[in-house]
């Protein structure tokens, strides 16, 4: 019972000195962003007419934030690319390993148990003889010439570094804090990933839009040919009209033909994000060219907590931060504690009886006496890594406004000057109208008519191109603010120590 006790109380006062120890290095505070208290780009702040920002302003997306355009293709889409696009399927397995990298450094906090069981059974040799005295030496061996004997032992040695300066502690933080790091970067790619199927969704109806101008393009042409092919046949008009008429039509051909070109690239890099083939996909065609839907901004001062970048790059500086306590850690004396114990026995049936057992207590202190400034170039080179994390941190807030002002200001102006270009529109139309009867009368060349015709066709594409560029520009907007995403939901350093499901760790074939 003394040998418990001593035992006992032996570790019991280790134990105290652990949980007692100090944690040694700089305590982390999160950085300050000043961040204005409005946008300065806003539509609420001009008197123009056109886009519109959501009402109440400091409302926010959430959850499905593509959910907002209200295609049910585009959730379809959306909610595939979720499953099985394959660089968010990456980034998830880089997410489950830095988990696992936690639990690695929380294995330090434990003693290490070992044991190494061993078992002989030996016969010496009968042919030993017994023990006389030659000169020269002995030839002989008395008392154990064909004996047999046996070996048996159950050691068990333990070995524990007490976390006395906390350099396990500031380990596990740094991991913790490589984890969220790694949490945030998936919400970022799979936001980006999400952003890049809207975006080429919308230039897929654009492109279907586009198509539709030329193809009406060239349905008019046809007609303008036959016009003056019969004018040019019955010799009221002359030969060189027919000629531009069926240069108009021949080119407008040729470009309704390429249009095809960017739909289906587009096609192809939407079907890559859906982890499929580019040849079993496919998207009908659907010409659409929409007003984007009022996007909630929200305030300046929430933007920081809706970015995954932002958050990753907090997380940074704290997991640079906890680098430097266990550089600091490097100064003080390591302890390390040994104890042994077993069973030894000359007889298996005997090994686990009392008497057979032994052990050991024992432990060692080992300091650095001198390193030529090793530890202080180490911190130094730590301080030097939270700075860097530091300014990053600084840039991505600056980025992040930024392209926020930057997608305002798009959606603004871009919406102003759709409303300008439809107008074109409208009144090229007339211009084409009134130009076809002043030629069908005689008064006009057919020249005029195809001055006309081009102007209408400019100002169809440029209507439909900058339509699209600014449901785009919305996208890129609604990415800028950080989707439906927000800071409560990156995983706490709780969270990242747990276990993983057994579908987590399953090897995928």
């Amino acid at each position: 019972m003394r040998y418990f006790r001593s035992i006992s109380t032996f570790f019991s006062a280790v134990l105290f000195l652990a949980l007692a120890g100090c944690s040694v290095g700089p305590r982390y505070h999160p950085p300050l962003a000043p961040a204005p208290p409005l946008y300065k780009e806003s539509p609420t702040r001009f008197k123009e007419e056109g886009w519109k920002v959501a009402q109440p302003e400091d409302s926010t997306l959430r959850g499905n934030w593509w959910e907002i355009f209200k295609d049910p293709e585009l959730n379809s889409l959306e909610d595939q690319l979720n499953i099985n696009n394959q660089n968010i399927k990456q980034y998830f397995e880089n997410f489950m390993q830095a988990r696992a990298l936690v639990r690695q450094a929380r294995t330090q906090y434990f003693p290490t148990v070992s044991t190494a069981p061993s078992y002989s059974r030996s016969l010496s040799s009968s042919n030993l003889g017994s023990s006389h005295t030659v000169t020269g030496g002995i030839t002989g061996v008395a008392g154990n010439a064909g004996q047999q004997s046996t070996f048996a032992s159950l050691p068990l040695d333990v070995s524990w570094e007490p976390d006395l300066w906390g350099k396990i502690r500031n380990t596990v933080h740094e991991y913790q804090y490589a984890a969220q790091v790694s949490a945030a970067d998936l919400e970022s790619e799979r936001l980006t990933e999400q952003a890049s199927l809207a975006e080429y969704f919308f230039e897929i109806r654009g492109q279907d839009a586009l198509q539709q101008i030329w193809n009406n393009t060239v349905e008019a042409d046809k007609k303008s040919l036959e016009l003056t092919q019969a004018l040019y046949e019955t010799g009221i008009n002359d030969q060189i009209s027919a000629v531009e008429a069926q240069t108009t039509l021949q080119s407008a051909q040729a470009s309704a033909i390429n249009t095809r070109l960017a739909r289906a690239q587009y096609e192809h890099a939407i079907a890559v994000l859906l982890g499929r083939t580019a040849s079993e996909f496919s998207i009908p065609v659907k010409p659409m060219t929409t007003a984007p839907p009022p996007i909630p901004v929200g305030m300046p001062s929430q933007l920081l907590e809706r970015r995954p970048d932002v958050a990753a790059a907090e997380r940074s500086m704290a997991s640079a931060n906890a680098l430097i306590g266990i550089a600091y850690a490097a100064y003080y004396p390591t302890v390390t504690l040994s104890p042994t114990g077993g069973v030894d026995s000359s007889t298996l049936q005997r090994l686990l009886e009392w008497p057979s057992r032994f052990w050991s207590i024992g432990g060692s202190v080992s300091e650095t006496l001198f390193d030529a400034g090793l530890r202080r170039a180490t911190v130094n080179q730590y301080i030097a890594t939270y700075n860097a994390d530091l300014a990053s941190y600084r840039q991505t807030v600056l980025t992040a406004f930024q392209q926020v002002e930057d997608y305002l200001a798009a959606l603004r102006i871009l919406s102003q000057q759709i409303q300008q270009q439809a107008q074109a529109v409208q009144s090229s139309q007339t211009y084409v109208k009134l130009e076809m009867g002043r030629y069908e009368t005689g008064i006009d060349p057919y020249l005029n008519v195809v001055i006309a015709q081009t102007t209408l066709l400019t100002n169809q594409l440029s209507l439909a191109t900058s339509q699209v560029s600014e449901m785009t520009a919305a996208v890129q907007l609604i990415t800028a603010l950080g989707g439906g995403w927000d800071r409560s939901q990156l995983p706490t350093p709780m969270q990242v120590t747990r276990k993983p499901t057994k579908a987590e760790t399953t090897i995928e074939r």
